[in-house]
């Protein structure tokens, strides 16, 4: 972790600096900078929360440069939804052999750009209560952003590294940063204790952002720009969803209706226009992309390449995933498409104002109205309530313009795991929903080697860089690296 810290030394001045009209020439050197020194009204804090989200578009997060977006592209490509294209260069060949190590620079961005959102939203908490007496409702609503900010870095980080998901395992976790230091060494916390944190801050987040000196978002506007920022809301889906992993089945179904009751699915007609931010309607949260940024999942299937005749397919999806998709699923031309002969993912082509000149870059929409009702299926029937279960994986599938099913026990289970891997491909879901219900990867198509990875394998957990290790004696690698 020190070494990461390392970085964020200047990242209290470079934040204020990217947002302040001052040129850089005008700025006077220096080489530290402290948020007491320039945090002077609680404005300035809101700036530095604005930076916190600015740091979600990094490469080794949601976005892909050069075999980045470990928490988006890798996710698919680790499990069985993709295999190799005609014009692979090595992009996240790491991630599919599962082949990763300690030194590896993949892995590295990862969990450096996590903890670097992570610290950016300890640099945006540090000192902020002291404004509390004189601003107290402006105090919560930074306040709570921070914190469910850096709680939900937090459990991205778990979902990877954390080697397994059970609530009260004593099994390595993760090392929860909650405060700004440089000279931190934290050690890494139990399973158990790494979700006493998150939802910890989680919570806290909720109440703060029930409370605050205006609205941070409209919960049933749909216009292309609404929903880029974390209110109360998403707060309740980041809780469902980390209930789901924690097999809290009571508290994930109560959390994932509080966000169905107020955020209806799209219809049929409605769908297409999410995926082209046209509108945001059943999106909780995206984060906002705009011209200039990197394309979503540009290592699998990047529209603007260098090789037209092909595009830049370094990945296609597996038989498998497209035979799941019938000509009435209004999720298939959605969600893919044919190109020079081959088809390729149509998820994240463009927005709507760049579909005749595609790039790539559109939002990436982190929650969705149609995750919590798988939560809240899979959790009605993990509790044994099978008729309400299926009820929910049945409003999804007429709002997709499937037919209705019966499943009843085990295979209403399975039917609403395959519904998860339909609905939420190329979401960062696939690997970690193998992981968490303890099942394997069993790829089958065009695959020789790296074609199983069993329940007990190593590689469901990512290895600490290295670089943490030596820095950072505190630190525990995990098993097997």
């Amino acid at each position: 972790m020190k070494k990461t810290l390392t970085y964020i030394s200047l990242l209290a001045f470079s934040v204020v600096s990217i947002l302040s009209c001052k040129k850089s020439i005008d700025l006077n050197p220096t080489t530290t900078v402290t948020g007491d020194e320039f945090f002077k009204t609680v404005d300035d804090y809101d700036f530095a929360l604005t930076g916190t989200y600015q740091r979600l578009k990094a490469n080794g997060l949601y976005s892909g440069v050069n075999g980045g977006s470990v928490f988006l592209s890798s996710v698919d490509v680790a499990a069985d939804n993709f295999f190799s294209g005609p014009t692979n260069l090595g992009a996240l060949n790491t991630m599919f052999r599962w082949n990763y190590t300690a030194d590896n620079s993949v892995t590295q961005s990862g969990w450096d750009d996590a903890y670097r959102v992570i610290q950016q939203a300890n640099v945006t908490l540090r000192g902020l209560d002291k404004f509390r007496a004189t601003d107290p409702l402006k105090v919560n609503r930074i306040e709570g952003q921070a914190r469910a900010l850096r709680a939900f870095m937090h459990f991205e980080i778990f979902r990877w590294w954390a080697v397994d998901y059970d609530r009260g395992s004593t099994n390595l976790g993760i090392a929860y940063v909650d405060n700004f230091d440089v000279e931190q060494m934290p050690s890494r916390l139990t399973v158990k204790g790494s979700y006493d944190k998150i939802e910890a801050d989680f919570k806290t987040a909720k109440t703060l952002l029930s409370n605050t000196d205006k609205a941070i978002e409209s919960t049933t506007a749909v216009a292309s720009t609404s929903r880029p920022y974390i209110d109360s809301l998403v707060v309740d889906a980041m809780l469902a969803r980390m209930y789901l992993y924690a097999k809290q089945w009571d508290s994930a179904n109560k959390y994932a209706t509080y966000v169905i009751n107020a955020r209806r699915l799209a219809t049929a007609s409605e769908f297409p226009a999410i995926w082209q931010d046209a509108s945001t309607r059943e999106v909780i949260w995206s984060i906002d992309y705009q011209v200039g940024n990197a394309a979503l999942l540009r290592e699998i299937y990047r529209p603007a390449g260098n090789r037209p005749t092909q595009d830049e397919l370094s990945w296609r999806p597996v038989s498998a995933l497209l035979n799941l998709y019938s000509a009435n699923d209004v999720r298939t031309a959605t969600y893919f498409t044919s190109r020079n002969g081959y088809t390729v993912p149509n998820k994240y082509f463009a927005k709507a104002s760049a579909q005749t000149n595609p790039d790539g870059i559109v939002n990436f929409k982190i929650f969705r109205t149609a995750e919590m009702y798988l939560i809240r299926a899979e959790a009605l029937a993990m509790l044994g309530q099978n008729v309400s279960a299926l009820a929910d994986l049945n409003a999804l599938r007429a709002a997709r313009g499937l037919t209705l099913g019966v499943e009843t026990g085990a295979a209403l289970l399975d039917a609403i795991q395959t519904e998860r891997r339909r609905e939420l491909a190329m979401e960062g879901h696939r690997f970690f929903d193998l992981k968490r219900t303890t099942r394997t990867v069993n790829r089958t198509q065009n695959c020789s080697s790296y074609c199983t990875l069993s329940a007990s394998n190593r590689a469901w957990a990512l290895p600490v860089p290295q670089s943490e290790i030596i820095a950072n004696p505190a630190m525990q690698q995990n098993p097997g690296y």
